[in-house]
């Protein structure tokens, strides 16, 4: 065992302890699989990452990802939460303004030039959504089809089973305890605030891996709805999405478009909260 720089910080919102918490072990190396895996099962965190040297030119470090129960290619909160723990650390990226991440789906860019941090979504393939998995969510739900916009099968790493429903009050009224793991997995729901309201939609992550009734905010969920929104034509501008209302978290994502590029930027605040060292 050895001492390894250890940060604790809070991603997504701007007020400590209302986002979505993460451990971020600074110094992986020497790690085992089973170690890392042990570790994340005991802080019982959504996830919990490990700083890597990377293995590749192109990188600035390397990220592993781990729920209690499993291993992740990629996640969205853990992404802009560690990066911003490898800067709190000292860490400068290769080419100014942008740092990229290795991990389990390649390499992700990172914007940091600007006063919100945002990472690139990756590639998502969309899909319909298997009328069998609809029916079985809605019946489960309890959810009437009249509410249901439209459905996809969303995967970016992670797979989604996605409904957006006409309103957020719709999404908001849905009780997360009736979809668990592991009979369902990775459920997302997304609804419009009435127009005029601080945050254009609402989004809510059911049926967690970590064993929570719910995941506070979805950096990787916001990401393949934003493809698949701006996709189809449904947005076009710059985006702001409420998550974790239900469960008392004041959760924020800041999601645009790059014309130029065609590259969509899923931003949010990290705030770190516990800085310390860890025996392991």
């Amino acid at each position: 065992m050895r001492q390894r720089r250890f940060i604790q910080c809070d991603v997504f919102t701007s007020v400590p302890t209302k986002g979505n918490g993460l451990a971020v072990v600074a110094d992986g190396e020497g790690l085992s699989d089973r170690d890392m895996q042990a570790f994340a099962a005991w802080t019982n965190l959504a996830e919990t990452t490990f700083l890597l040297p990377p293995t590749t030119g192109e990188a600035d470090y390397k990220l592993r990802i781990f729920t209690p129960g499993r291993e992740m290619p990629f996640a969205g909160h853990p992404t802009l939460g560690s990066c911003a723990a490898w800067r709190h650390l000292g860490g400068k990226p290769r080419t100014a303004g942008v740092v990229r991440q290795e991990c389990g789906v390649g390499i992700v860019d990172i914007d940091v030039s600007g006063a919100v941090t945002a990472f690139a979504a990756p590639k998502t393939a969309v899909a319909p959504l298997p009328p069998d998995m609809l029916d079985a969510i809605t019946s489960a739900l309890g959810l009437s089809k009249d509410r249901i916009v439209r459905t996809a099968r969303l995967a970016n790493g992670p797979v989604w089973q996605v409904l957006e429903l006409a309103s957020a009050a719709d999404v908001l009224a849905v009780d997360a305890s009736k979809l668990r793991y592991p009979e369902f997995l990775g459920v997302g729901l997304i609804g419009p605030h009435a127009p005029g309201s601080e945050c254009q939609f609402e989004v809510r992550m059911l049926a967690t891996s970590s064993g929570m009734s719910e995941d506070p905010i979805t950096g990787s969920l916001n990401a393949a709805i934003a493809q698949w929104m701006y996709g189809a034509g449904q947005w076009r501008s710059p985006v702001t999405v409420a998550q974790g209302t239900r469960i008392g978290r004041e959760g924020r994502v800041f999601i645009r478009r790059d014309e130029q590029s065609g590259n969509i930027w899923i931003g949010g605040e990290t705030r770190i909260l516990i800085e310390g060292t860890l025996t392991l």
